[in-house]
């Protein structure tokens, strides 16, 4: 049942700032976004990589490294659209 659990809270934090990056790229717009909150939030799902690494969680490791994948697309899509 932890399994299961931790599947779905890595699931959804993984698909919480998707909605945020479809609409960077539908309005590319990025002046209400900060770039300090996603580096911070970067560095953070990055060191749950690690700590799953650790713990050989592999619910951890994979909900993060999508996390990190949206997250850097979005940093990435912040330098290209703004102004």
């Amino acid at each position: 049942m932890e399994i299961l659990i931790g599947i779905a809270a890595g699931t959804l934090t993984s698909l919480s700032m998707l909605p945020q990056l479809i609409k960077v790229i539908k309005e590319k717009d990025v002046q209400a976004l900060s770039p300090v909150m996603i580096l911070v939030l970067l560095a953070g799902v990055s060191l749950w990589i690690v700590y799953g690494i650790m713990k050989s969680e592999w619910p951890i490791i994979i909900s993060n490294a999508f996390s990190v994948l949206v997250n850097a697309t979005l940093l990435i899509y912040y330098c290209i659209f703004k102004e």
